[in-house]
């Protein structure tokens, strides 16, 4: 991991800059990590495409809110996003789900699958790598929790990694149906965020997937409103949802 020099910003926390296999990332430290009282981790998703300069204000707030509760935050710039090389196939296909999203159809389990299995594929082995190289640095410990991003990237990762400890999932991206038979094998605790009235998202198909989970303790946290009309009192409980099961430091 290729670390740059540590950016201090309000509150104590430290923002480092990183590339790990040429994948770009950032790395939110609070001001009380230290080697002798090493603090836990969120892995911050993102949605697929958008690139990680697009996306900086507002992951950069979820890395605050979690500093306030003493946890680390990461996030990966994702196969075919910002400057990184595109997917193979990925324009076609997401020209595809536009017309149909346009014409008033749900997109075709192929699309989906054409759409969303390859950035798991790509992706999931680069967040456990990334995983291994920010646990090892010395202020940084203990449990593991993912956050947000495409959810079927959060499925796979809960159910492969078994550090992470706990998943705080926004049911806003397509599901894959092989998605939803890996999530029938996870057990660790979840809070699953869903949008009543997300335009393009299935929402038979996200009720679907939350029911299959395996998990012993699962919640699903529901509000009106589109995808981008989450309310600030949600990531107040996912919040809450962290610091219970990553310990409050």
């Amino acid at each position: 991991m290729d670390l740059s020099a540590a950016r201090p910003l309000a509150g104590g926390i430290t923002e480092r800059e990183f590339t790990l296999d040429a994948v770009p990332g950032i790395l939110w430290t609070p001001a009380r990590a230290s080697a002798s009282a090493p603090v836990p981790l969120i892995l911050l998703g993102q949605p697929g495409g958008i690139g990680l300069r697009r996306m900086y204000p507002a992951l950069a707030a979820r890395a605050r809110s979690a500093a306030a509760d003493g946890i680390a935050t990461v996030t990966l710039e994702l196969p075919g996003a910002g400057q990184r090389p595109p997917l193979p196939g990925a324009d076609a296909v997401r020209a595809e789900l536009r017309q149909a999203l346009a014409a008033g159809e749900q997109p075709t389990e192929e699309v989906i699958d054409r759409l969303i299995l390859p950035l798991v594929e790509a992706g999931v082995p680069e967040w456990q790598r990334t995983l291994d190289a920010v646990l090892g640095l010395p202020e940084i410990g203990g449990r593991v929790g993912v956050s947000g991003g495409v959810i079927a990237m959060g499925v796979r990762l809960a159910l492969v990694d078994s550090r992470i400890a706990a998943a705080g999932l926004f049911a806003g991206s397509f599901v894959p149906r092989t998605t939803l038979a890996e999530a029938r094998r996870v057990r660790i605790p979840l809070h699953v965020l869903l949008q009543w009235d997300d335009e393009g998202n299935d929402r038979g198909r996200a009720l679907e997937l939350f029911d299959a989970f395996g998990s012993p303790e699962k919640t699903l946290y529901a509000n009106m409103g589109g995808h981008t009309g989450v309310p600030a009192f949600a990531g107040a409980d996912a919040a809450r949802f962290f610091a219970r099961h990553l310990g409050r430091r």
